[in-house]
């Protein structure tokens, strides 16, 4: 074999490793932009929920249940966030979790009860 389709050769497996690199790269700052998001919805709800109350939208025993289920939500996430990787079930879990305490939110907010 020439000397010139050697050095091809490692010019494209070095292309390959580069590719397979920046592969990897993307994979994991999608990952981290998900649990960015999971903790950007989770301030967005405690916020809403504080406005809901001040407001007088909800009664403290709903202001309660819902900030304690908030604490849940950052309890778990921290538990998660321990080995700095988040499975599909994790992932999965922690989406069930903010999508019931949003269901629940409105729920509260749209009870009728006048205080």
């Amino acid at each position: 074999m020439s000397i010139f389709k050697e050095i091809e050769l490692v010019q494209m497996r070095n292309k390959i490793i580069f590719i397979v690199i920046c592969i990897f790269c993307l994979v994991q700052w999608k990952g981290y932009a998900q649990e960015k998001d999971f903790k950007e919805k989770q301030r967005k709800q405690e916020k809403v929920i504080e406005q809901a109350y001040k407001k007088k939208k909800i009664t403290e025993l709903e202001y309660n249940k819902l900030m304690r289920e908030q604490e849940l939500i950052k309890e778990t996430m921290e538990k998660f966030e321990a080995d700095d990787v988040w499975t599909s079930k994790e992932k999965n879990a922690m989406h069930s979790k903010l999508e019931r305490a949003e269901k629940r939110m409105s729920k509260y907010k749209t009870n009728n009860e006048i205080y």
